[in-house]
């Protein structure tokens, strides 16, 4: 395990980073989403070797994104359940999948996500829930929480990209 600095331990990007950054992470959320719960289904889909799929499923679980549940005796197999916290990652891999359709599929997207009831492919965005309009680089702004230390105050004002307040005209 890497030394991590205090702005990575205190920045929320940081520490989802450290859960589920890990891009095998990522891709077995993706199937566990997509109703896998068993080993073999995640090895299978994804081709993974088993001891990088036993580590990562073991951190998930460590980590809270998973329950391990055993549903045999003999031999003792276990099952990978999606917690609540797991569940609040879905919209991570929603906003993945959008901006993958929209970059990184020249031919065309291979999946759509779609409403449960009538199959209209949904159009992702991220959006503020008090007047639902889009969460963008142009509109957004990093501002200390009330637990921010007085480094992590500093760092945010510091950020020329984040602060319009010291951005330089033009940019």
């Amino acid at each position: 395990m890497q030394p991590k600095s205090p702005s990575i331990l205190e920045c929320p990007v940081g520490r989802a980073v450290e859960t589920v950054g890990e891009w095998w992470s990522i891709l077995i959320l993706r199937d566990a989403f997509q109703g896998a719960t068993r080993f073999d289904e995640f090895s299978q889909s994804l081709g993974i070797a088993p001891n990088i799929l036993s580590r990562r499923l073991a951190h998930l679980t460590e980590s809270g994104m998973f329950v391990r549940r055993r549903y045999q005796e003999r031999p003792p197999r276990y099952e990978y359940v999606l917690t609540d916290k797991a569940r609040d990652f879905f919209p991570v891999i929603v906003a993945l999948l959008a901006w993958g359709n929209k970059h990184l599929a020249p031919k065309g997207e291979s999946i759509l996500l779609a409403n449960r009831g009538d199959a209209r492919p949904f159009e992702p965005v991220v959006v503020d829930a008090s007047d639902m309009r889009p969460i963008t680089l142009a509109n957004t702004v990093a501002i200390p929480g009330p637990r921010a230390s007085r480094g992590m105050r500093a760092r945010l004002a510091s950020l020329k990209a984040m602060n319009p307040a010291i951005a330089p005209a033009g940019d």
